[in-house]
């Protein structure tokens, strides 16, 4: 975590080699969306970026729809992004939410989400939902803008808030206004390169970085080591 007198915190990813391509970190205060197809890691980035906002000294809550606290755990020190410890200080809570399956439910979660992220304020300065995908899939793409909006408004007292999507959740202009509304936005997809999928996150937008943007990282996510960043020399070889 960096500070410079009169300027916000920048959220690391605990990785130089990935701060450097997302202009130098993420400014606090920001609403970030995290979009990719299936299996492109955006799972495994929420995790990397959660581990780096940790151990750079903020205070971190993940709402999953993805996992339970205990197979979280376990699938972030199998990419040694162990949390434990930030957890029995406090410094790090998981609230699973249960997937919409209806829009009166998606709706309900909406406003109990609401609800509890003005209850976390003051204790807990970056918040990961990981995912929205089967919420936005049962409601109106207007519910979604009203609800992101409201979201957009903890962020301007300060927290920062990252959600994922799966790319199918909508159309492109409905990606294209959420795109606007949030200060950052990274796309996650998968691309065959030598005859092998590799993992591909371009980082489109970060407002406010304190270098520019708009930098393509290739990885792949190994057991035991977690992203592992390839050379784009070497990707395209």
């Amino acid at each position: 975590m960096s500070q410079v007198a009169g300027a916000r915190r920048t959220i690391s990813t605990g990785s130089s080699e990935i701060d450097k391509k997302m202009g130098g970190g993420i400014p606090e205060g920001s609403l970030i969306l995290i979009e990719g197809q299936s299996n492109a890691g955006k799972s495994v980035v929420t995790q990397q970026l959660t581990h780096g906002a940790l151990n750079g000294g903020f205070r971190c809550a993940l709402y999953t729809t993805e996992n339970t606290p205990r197979s979280l755990f376990r699938q972030m020190t199998s990419l040694s992004l162990d949390v434990t410890d930030f957890f029995l200080l406090g410094a790090f809570n998981v609230y699973p939410v249960p997937a919409a399956m209806s829009e009166e439910a998606a709706v309900t979660a909406f406003d109990k989400m609401l609800h509890h992220l003005s209850r976390l304020q003051g204790r807990f300065e970056v918040v990961f939902i990981d995912s929205l995908t089967s919420f936005v899939s049962q409601v109106p793409e207007s519910a979604t803008l009203r609800f992101l909006t409201a979201v957009k408004e903890f962020c301007d007292q300060n927290m920062t808030i990252f959600f994922s999507l799966h790319s199918h959740a909508f159309e492109e202009a409905m990606f294209m206004r959420m795109r606007s509304l949030c200060d950052a936005h990274l796309k996650l997809r998968v691309e065959e390169m030598r005859d092998q999928l590799m993992k591909v996150l371009e980082v489109a937008k970060v407002r406010g970085a304190e270098k520019s943007t708009g930098n393509i990282i290739s990885f792949d996510v190994e057991p035991g080591l977690g992203m592992r960043i390839i050379p784009v020399s070497t990707a395209k070889a």
